[in-house]
């Protein structure tokens, strides 16, 4: 009997599955495949029951985002282990036997995510991941190899097995008891940053989260909502303030919103003065979804959180003051 399930979620990506699909049933030989589709409405389904019948296809009555997509079609996937793939993945020969191995043989592992390169330029990091993503202390994500939209070439500096703080939901594996545990992903967020507050809530309890250089895979990025789509920054904005009520110390949740709301500000502001009015008016959308969902995320808040969250105080005044603009940098 096989262990380890890998779920490609897919809305409507007929052409990507085209594309990608092939490599993950070709170098994922020890897992069974599943294919959790949010009700597309394009030839989707037909495709993988036509070309690749040994693929298990779970069909969702909606379009449930990313969040509440992969809760529902979860339910259904009774593997021990998760590795929950995004549909424009490209996965490489024996990608997936390292994390296997780490979550069989590290009981306090919970979570693992693999090396993920850029598959448009294979000699660089990609944005949704890179080697393993930490947030500083106002929330601001960044990755070993990524930071804001400085990405590193791969040159070898992130090949250690190391503690991350968050996996990119672009790849990532996850025990299915702890996915359980945690009750899945916040469906509230509907999509981007879901990963970040469930990685948070796995350490609250006490789990892991671990980088394995050893599995490689190429990202395309953007290919379902693009960095230039205004929802893409509005969903970003809310949910990241919805993530920090839900999971920062209580000691310090209300001065870090505050000084977070200030900087979601300044960021509004430069939106502005580069011509893109459309994200500035995102953020203050953002700011105003993120208050009416307030008192629903202070209530999901969990009865212990972990006190030293953060890699760094600022990112913003490192990044855009200091001018560090590489991982090794802010060390």
């Amino acid at each position: 009997m096989k262990n380890t399930a890998v779920v490609i979620l897919n809305w409507n990506g007929q052409k990507l599955l085209e594309q990608f699909l092939p490599s993950i049933v070709l170098h994922s030989g020890e897992a069974v495949i599943y294919v959790a589709d949010n009700a597309s409405t394009d030839e989707s389904v037909a495709f993988i029951q036509k070309q690749f019948p040994q693929v298990k296809i779970i069909q969702n009555t909606g379009n449930f985002g990313f969040a509440q997509g992969y809760n529902e079609s979860l339910k259904q996937v009774h593997e021990t282990f998760l590795v929950l793939v995004n549909s424009d993945i490209e996965v490489t020969e024996n990608w997936l036997s390292p994390l296997e191995k780490i979550l069989q043989q590290q009981p306090k592992v919970a979570i693992v995510q693999p090396k993920i390169l850029d598959y448009k330029d294979k000699s660089k990091f990609e944005y949704a991941g890179a080697a393993g993503g930490y947030i500083d202390q106002f929330g601001y994500p960044f990755c070993r190899g990524r930071i804001f939209d400085t990405v590193e070439q791969d040159l070898g500096q992130y090949n250690d097995e190391t503690s991350i703080f968050w996996a990119s939901g672009a790849c990532f594996g996850i025990r299915k008891s702890v996915f359980t545990q945690l009750h899945g992903f916040d469906t509230d967020f509907f999509a981007h940053q879901e990963e970040i507050d469930l990685c948070w809530r796995a350490k609250n309890l006490g789990h892991e989260i671990v980088y394995c250089p050893e599995s490689i895979v190429y990202h395309v990025g953007g290919a379902t909502l693009q960095a230039s789509n205004p929802q893409k920054t509005y969903l970003n904005f809310r949910n990241s303030l919805c993530m920090l009520t839900k999971n920062l110390p209580l000691r310090a949740l209300f001065l870090v919103l505050f000084i977070r709301l200030l900087l979601d500000g300044l960021a509004g502001l430069q939106f502005l003065l580069q011509g893109k009015a459309a994200h500035c008016w995102a953020i203050v959308r953002a700011h105003f979804g993120f208050y009416g969902l307030f008192v629903t995320m202070y209530r999901k808040r969990g009865l212990q959180q972990e006190r030293i969250y953060y890699k760094i105080n600022s990112l913003v005044f490192r990044y855009f003051i200091v001018k560090q603009r590489q991982f090794n940098e802010l060390l």
